[in-house]
């Protein structure tokens, strides 16, 4: 099975609100941060059916020194690869971020040891109570030194 991850549209906030079980009234907030700048709304799929999504918010941090994108909302359908819809919307909220010059990527911490495992195997460590990311900007990943 091959997944795709995508920016959402406004016609897939339906399906991501049902999705994720978050409040029916997040359904206008979601539209809304379709198209702002300062967040990623992100649908994985699979053969055109929406199977997982994730909410990128950015936001000032003056302990990160800059912004950090928060991961407000991730959602897998459970009828699906769980692990492996998680690892493609992970991958692609770290690049939304590394994009829009973000320091840090941080979500709340799971309690489930296995899922902290994957979110560990994604670059994530403990931050107190969020796991946290550190991100270079994008263009900077290949210029250390100096």
């Amino acid at each position: 099975m091959e997944f795709t991850v995508r920016a959402a549209r406004i016609t897939d906030v339906e399906r991501f609100v049902a999705l994720s079980g978050v409040r029916p009234e997040a359904a206008d907030l979601l539209r809304q941060l379709v198209y702002l700048p300062h967040a990623s709304v992100l649908v994985a799929e699979l053969r055109r059916e929406i199977v997982g999504g994730a909410v990128l918010a950015i936001r000032p941090s003056v302990r990160s020194g800059g912004f950090v994108g928060v991961l407000d909302t991730l959602a897998v359908a459970g009828d699906h690869d769980a692990e492996r819809v998680t690892e493609l919307l992970i991958e692609e909220v770290v690049r939304s971020a590394r994009n829009k010059g973000c320091a840090a990527v941080q979500a709340p911490r799971p309690d489930d040891p296995a899922e902290r495992a994957r979110w560990e195997r994604q670059g994530f460590v403990d931050a107190g109570p969020l796991i946290e990311r550190p991100l270079e900007p994008a263009g900077n990943a290949g210029r250390r030194g100096g």
